[in-house]
């Protein structure tokens, strides 16, 4: 153990699955040194998002080196915010906070994340036209990661479809070569959308252990689709299993959830991690 000590945490809501502390502590101790990383769970808080500031403000007053923010705050925190990394600025929505110096730093490692799990895993997929469900934090956050990889057609669907047809319209003006949409509201909308589309992004909080289900019909599903998933706990969500069965090539979200965290682990500590390292203990974590 050396002298270098770091504290870090994770704010969100029903987070007690998450796999952040065992993946930035296990590589912490790899890299020699005193890291610990908490859970900060408004659910069993029982407390909502509007305790944000004064749970930034304990953060600081207890020495943390910085916080990973997910569902329901990363649109939330940026408010609370002094700077903002060019990334997070751009996509609106803060899933990183360092904590330096009594300033309040935020980033976005989620599009960069995302990004890297989907090269390696559904390499050479076409993107000419993808279809999005969920314009929230870390729909914003994919759907740049999309149209960063070349994405020529991007249609966005949300249960809020004027928040949807926001995210569209800031991604449209950050990429004019490709063509960004908001869906709209009706069934029929998506059914049409998917029916000519080459990929699916699912990026809601659907398909997660608390919040089980498919976030759409699978009759909807088609073998054309590839089909990635941000969700990871549980690994396979009744998503892809409906796709796997239909012959789609799939992403599940554990290879986000992997790079977002190797890159948000840099940020707090200044070193590099061993990001295949990190990959490969993560897999030992997930239920067998």
């Amino acid at each position: 153990m050396t002298s270098k000590s770091f504290l870090a945490g994770l704010i969100g809501a029903g987070i007690g699955g998450s796999l952040s502390p065992a993946m930035h502590e296990e590589e912490g101790r790899r890299l020699g040194l005193n890291y610990v990383y908490r859970r900060i769970d408004l659910e069993a808080l029982r407390l909502d998002k509007s305790s944000l500031p004064s749970l930034l403000t304990a953060a600081e007053r207890m020495g943390f080196n910085g916080l990973n923010i997910t569902y329901p705050c990363k649109q939330a925190v940026i408010d609370l915010l002094d700077a903002l990394s060019d990334d997070a600025r751009a996509l609106g929505a803060v899933n990183t906070v360092l904590l330096r110096d009594g300033k309040r730093i935020g980033h976005n490692t989620d599009w960069s994340g995302f990004k890297r799990a989907f090269e390696r895993g559904l390499p050479g997929v076409p993107l000419e036209r993808v279809v999005q469900l969920g314009a929230g934090g870390a729909g914003a956050a994919v759907a740049h990661a999309a149209l960063m990889m070349g994405a020529r057609e991007l249609t966005l669907f949300d249960v809020d479809a004027a928040r949807a047809a926001k995210l569209a319209a800031q991604l449209q003006t950050r990429f004019p070569a490709a063509r960004v949409s908001a869906g709209g509201e009706t069934p029929h909308a998506l059914s049409g959308a998917l029916a000519s589309a080459n990929g699916l992004i699912h990026a809601t909080p659907t398909g997660m252990a608390k919040l089980p289900g498919m976030p759409l019909p699978a009759e909807l599903l088609h073998k054309a689709l590839w089909v990635a998933d941000v969700v990871y706990f549980p690994i396979k969500t009744e998503l892809l299993k409906a796709a796997e069965a239909l012959g789609c090539r799939t992403l599940t979200g554990g290879g986000m959830a992997v790079y977002q965290a190797v890159d948000a682990f840099e940020i707090f500590t200044g070193i590099a991690p061993d990001a295949e390292r990190v990959f490969q203990h993560f897999k030992t974590l997930l239920p067998r």
